[in-house]
């Protein structure tokens, strides 16, 4: 079609992050194709920011009065979406439940809102509304050589913190075994995996749901129940640590030579964590991430995108986008997309589809996610925080475990300290946000 007989279609700018994924959206500029031929009145014009840089280019479009109509921030980042503005003052976004108003479907298109997979509808209610409809969808696993497992002895995949340090320790007296038991990357995400798994809460307003984050808290109970553990796991010699912070490669390269039995990772990596099974001749189980036996298991942490809308558009155009984000949300356009690359599920209609389809018999390490986002018990701190200055935040307690394992750091008092970095940079963040003006840039910072 040209330009000239497209000039007259309504817009929808809608803006994606990007990921190292090769060719990420082309499954997302399918779509927007398909969604073009069965409303010819519509354009879907696609672009995209790397995650990291999408929140500061998404907000300088704002201020200078071309907001896109739609844009997917990263999970982490969605307290940053609610604080973008327009160039008038204004928040830059609605939330999608307000603008769908009840109903059941737009321009055809069946609402899908009340199907959202339960944990990640929890994630992403704030303020009792529901603000933006999941694009991707992962959580953290623990990927096991059963190979190496079994010649220790231990017939079944621990579930628990304790069954890991035993586990472990049977290992240890493998004769010509790994050199560890265990690794996982210094990253913020396994933070917020275990809070949410001891339903513990980093901040106040029930974890940022209920009203905006002011305090927080990293020298909690709950936070220092999985310090304390982490670094014992280090100091026993189960924990590989790479030395390095955020190297989620050091770890998978560990697990594939088959130095370590156990990984902890994204849900992501399910298949590429199978393949190096199969590649390196050993078997791999994926389960859930493991929790302290000595308490209920609340929840997980979510990761992955949501779509979130601008607010004040015209109803052409709030309705194409609403139904824009409906058809990406589709049972089909969920499981393909989940098919190429491992995102879960976000709706159960989608579910199901994958079941009737037979693709879990084939590829049961995918299941794994949905069965372990069900695991939650709904309450604000098994859903995960939504907070300001989260990426800095998140660096400053990665920054501290490696000052324990790395420095020889005593674990409590490390925390207590970083515990009153991170209330000065909420406190920073809101300084800003409760003012009018643009945000600086470090206020825009967004990390995986």
């Amino acid at each position: 079609m040209s330009e000239a007989n497209r000039s007259d279609k309504i817009v929808i700018d809608a803006v994606f992050s990007e990921y190292t994924f090769p060719n990420f959206l082309d499954p997302i500029k399918e779509r927007a194709r398909e969604f073009e031929e069965l409303h010819p009145e519509y354009r879907i014009e696609i672009g995209s920011f790397y995650f990291q840089n999408l929140g500061e280019e998404v907000s300088k479009a704002a201020l200078a009065g071309r907001p896109p109509t739609i844009a997917s921030y990263y999970s982490g980042a969605s307290q940053l979406a609610r604080d973008t503005l327009t160039a008038d003052g204004r928040p830059l976004f609605t939330t999608v439940e307000k603008a769908i108003g009840g109903r059941d479907e737009i321009l055809g298109h069946p609402v899908v809102i009340d199907d959202i997979v339960t944990a990640c509808r929890d994630f992403y209610t704030i303020d009792g509304s529901f603000a933006a409809m999941p694009l991707t969808l992962s959580t953290m696993h623990m990927y096991t050589n059963t190979t190496l497992l079994r010649a220790a002895g231990v017939r079944e995949v621990p579930r628990t913190w304790q069954g890991i340090e035993a586990a472990c320790a049977a290992v240890a007296e493998l004769v010509d075994g790994p050199s560890h038991g265990i690794s996982w990357a210094n990253d913020g995400k396994f933070f917020q995996q275990a809070m949410a798994q001891l339903g513990g809460r980093l901040t106040d307003a029930a974890n940022g749901r209920t009203g905006r984050a002011t305090s927080i808290d990293l020298a909690s109970p709950e936070m220092m129940s999985y310090v304390t553990w982490w670094h014992r796991m280090h100091r026993d010699g189960h924990y590989l640590y790479t030395g390095q912070v955020e190297d989620w490669a050091g770890s998978f390269k560990a697990f594939a030579e088959q130095q370590v039995v156990f990984r902890l990772s994204s849900s992501f990596d399910a298949a590429y964590m199978v393949r190096a099974g199969q590649e390196g001749g050993f078997g791999v189980e994926v389960t859930p991430t493991p929790y302290n036996g000595d308490l209920p298991l609340a929840g997980n942490w979510i990761g992955g995108d949501g779509i979130w809308l601008a607010d004040g558009l015209d109803k052409a155009t709030e309705d194409g986008a609403l139904a824009f984000m409906q058809y990406l949300s589709s049972p089909r356009a969920v499981a393909e997309w989940h098919k190429v690359y491992g995102s879960s599920p976000t709706t159960y209609a989608s579910v199901a589809r994958l079941e009737r389809e037979g693709w879990f018999d084939g590829h049961p390490h995918h299941r794994v996610a949905i069965e372990q986002l069900d695991s939650t018990n709904g309450t604000p701190g098994a859903s995960g925080a939504i907070l300001g200055h989260f990426a800095q935040i998140q660096h400053r307690m990665m920054d501290a475990m490696e000052d324990v394992m790395g420095r020889g750091a005593e674990p409590v008092a490390r925390f207590t300290e970083v515990a009153a970095e991170a209330a000065r940079l909420l406190d920073d963040y809101g300084s800003f946000c409760l003012a009018t003006g643009p945000r600086p840039a470090h206020c825009l910072l967004i990390d995986s």
